[in-house]
């Protein structure tokens, strides 16, 4: 069975993920790039039996749009950092793909709420390649 190890950038709230991911959605939708900063958010999805927490449990934090059906975030509460957190019916776990210690072993499957997508995001995938920041 597979394991993949993940965190937050402080490193406060470690977890891991048991068996493999079911799904690993971009989301381009206007409430994953407000809360994530970013063009799109890069969810993967598994089972919410497959989610352990390691450690920082306690520093999870969740927030849960009232307006929205399903929307919610869990973040580290000393780093802000996006961690897992189970959908509100409790069935599937979202693991934010960038917290991952390793690559999952899945590609994504497609980039959903496309319509939504930010207007700089195809020009932005043209745009100049660093190895680090420009200049540097």
């Amino acid at each position: 069975m597979s394991t993949h190890d993940g965190g937050c950038l402080c490193g406060k709230v470690r977890y891991r993920i048991h068996g493999p991911f079911h799904q690993f959605h971009l989301c381009h939708c206007s409430r994953c790039r407000r809360f994530s900063g970013t063009a799109h958010a890069a969810n993967l999805m598994a089972p919410a039996d497959s989610l352990e927490w390691l450690g920082g449990e306690e520093l999870v934090r969740r927030f849960d749009l009232p307006e929205a059906k399903a929307f919610a975030r869990a973040f580290c509460g000393e780093c802000g950092s996006m961690v897992p957190h189970l959908r509100r019916s409790g069935d599937l776990a979202v693991i934010p793909a960038g917290g991952l210690d390793q690559s999952p072993d899945l590609d994504p499957n497609d980039h959903i709420f496309w319509e939504d997508r930010a207007e700089w995001y195809e020009p932005g995938i043209g745009a100049k390649k660093y190895a680090g920041p420009p200049g540097g």
